[in-house]
């Protein structure tokens, strides 16, 4: 998907949406005082590896760079170095600062602005993995075969610098005319081998249109935003590759036999998808007239399909049915029903974003312990429970929180349009009990849709319904029917991406 060509904006204020929420507009004084003396509490004792050629892969203008990497192809496969900013040194855990960042739990993003877990003097400042500074780190290094599988893992404790700060379309125009970073140069082949690995477990990306909202020209100054669809290129599959696969050998540190010690750690998990999905997904391929061959699993027949047309549209908002029930499960010494996460075919724990996460602060803690065979720290232990209860909770509000800026800025640059005619696909058919679901890509929206428009197929739709006082967006089909009653309901956004992070 291209960004829309066309701007159509209006102006948006956000600030209803951030009362709406209660999220917190400044960090507690004690908290950033904190935050502003923060020192490494393990100063001294780091190995020196800013000899390492290390870069940040970003979007354009993030400060809380949490990850740097630096790839090389060896002769029996790849070498990974993957630093990532170490807010456990620098946070001290019976704070005010580690006890506001359990009530915010994760950074919030809004078009306007962040919600930051932590101050951005510490996020955006002393703890992020900025270039050109010598900042602590959690450094993993992780041994490939030339399959890209993992041989041999450990994460220390480590100085490091950043050499340059890149973005993805930077990367993806640098891969294109192949002048790669040399610290990334072997990022290519790595993340398409790893994208093989993921598909092989039974991994599932789903690539529908992911909806953002920009400021137009000077939005951010006169308050007019407009609706884009995100490109999303190979670069970000790539670099998300990456973080997947530490989060892979997190998961096996903390699943490892320790002797006598007791398996403890904090895992992302989700239940395999329950059979009614599956043969429903099958019943819409057959449907749609998409090829789906006996055996092959649901992640492999979605990754062969053009994400552009309507029927992939269809078939992988269908598919976001096998990928919920999503949480963060507590290890304690006894193995848990669900180990796994389905949706990446294997037990995964986030380690990667301490500076937007709390719950990687315990994880990489966990991991540090016990590839250096100490102890896990108490704190640590006597936190996981509260920092899952944290995660779930704070996870639920950011889903909300951004189909609420979405809903506010669709149903906004849509009200001076009643009644005009939009060409849309239907992502999901309707029925007696649910409105239908369509994407119109100009603007770029995801709506309801009264009647019964074919699923799967491209169709002309009359909106209806758009409200900005109460969110809402609707439209009609056939377009030259009747507008019905305000029926539609609230929105949804299938579109949201799995990955890990």
């Amino acid at each position: 998907m291209e960004p829309h060509s066309r701007i159509v904006s209006a102006p948006v204020d956000f600030g209803v949406v951030r009362s709406e929420f209660g999220l917190a507009p400044d960090y507690p004084p004690e908290a950033v005082s904190e935050a502003r003396d923060a020192t490494d509490a393990f100063a001294g004792v780091r190995a020196d590896r800013t000899d390492i050629e290390f870069v940040t892969i970003d979007p354009p203008g993030a400060m809380d760079l949490d990850q740097a990497l630096s790839l090389e192809r060896t002769p029996t496969g790849f070498l990974l170095h993957y630093a990532i900013a170490d807010v456990g040194a620098v946070v001290a855990p019976d704070g005010a600062l580690a006890r506001e960042s359990l009530v915010r739990g994760q950074s919030f993003y809004l078009p306007d602005g962040t919600v930051p877990l932590h101050p951005p003097v510490l996020s955006e400042g002393s703890a992020s993995l900025l270039p050109g500074r010598v900042r602590p780190a959690a450094l993993w290094t992780i041994e490939c075969d030339d399959s890209a599988e993992p041989q041999r893992f450990s994460v220390h404790r480590a100085l490091v610098r950043s050499r340059a700060r890149l973005d993805y379309s930077g990367v993806q125009a640098d891969a294109d005319a192949g002048r790669l970073h040399p610290s990334i140069a072997a990022l290519p082949e790595f993340g398409r081998l790893r994208i093989e690995a993921g598909l092989a477990r039974g991994a599932i990306e789903l690539r529908l249109p992911a909806q953002s909202v920009i400021p137009d020209g000077d939005g951010d100054r006169t308050g007019h935003w407009q609706l884009v669809v995100e490109p999303r290129t190979e670069a970000d599959d790539w670099n998300e590759q990456i973080s997947l696969l530490t989060g892979l050998c997190a998961a096996r540190i903390m699943l490892a036999d320790n002797g006598s010690d007791a398996r403890i750690g904090l895992l992302r998990t989700m239940p395999a998808p329950p059979a009614s999905a599956i043969a429903a997904m099958h019943r819409t391929a057959v449907a749609l007239g998409v090829h789906w061959p006996a055996g092959m699993a649901a992640g492999q027949m979605l990754s062969g399909l053009d994400p552009a047309t309507p029927a992939a549209l269809a078939l992988m908002s269908e598919a976001t049915a096998l990928l919920r029930g999503a949480t963060y499960t507590v290890l304690d010494g006894e193995d848990p029903d669900i180990l796994q996460h389905s949706g990446i075919g294997a037990p995964y724990a986030h380690v990667t974003a301490p500076l937007r996460r709390l719950a990687d602060r315990y994880t990489l803690e966990i991991c540090l312990a016990r590839c250096a065979g100490t102890p896990v720290p108490r704190w640590v232990r006597d936190g996981l429970g509260p920092a899952a209860e944290s995660m779930r909770r704070s996870d639920a509000v950011g889903g909300k929180l951004e189909r609420a800026c979405l809903d506010l800025t669709e149903s906004t640059v849509l009200a001076p349009r009643l009644g005009d005619i939009f060409d849309a696909v239907v992502i999901r058919e309707g029925n007696g009990n649910r409105a239908a679901e369509i994407f119109i890509a100009d603007p770029p929206v995801m709506a309801k849709c009264t009647g019964s428009p074919p699923e799967g197929q491209l169709v002309r739709v009359r909106l209806d319904i758009a409200d900005p006082d109460r969110r809402v967006v609707g439209f009609g089909y056939p377009a030259d029917s009747p507008a019905g009653p305000e029926s539609t309901g609230e929105q949804q956004n299938p579109g949201k991406s799995l990955a890990a992070e």
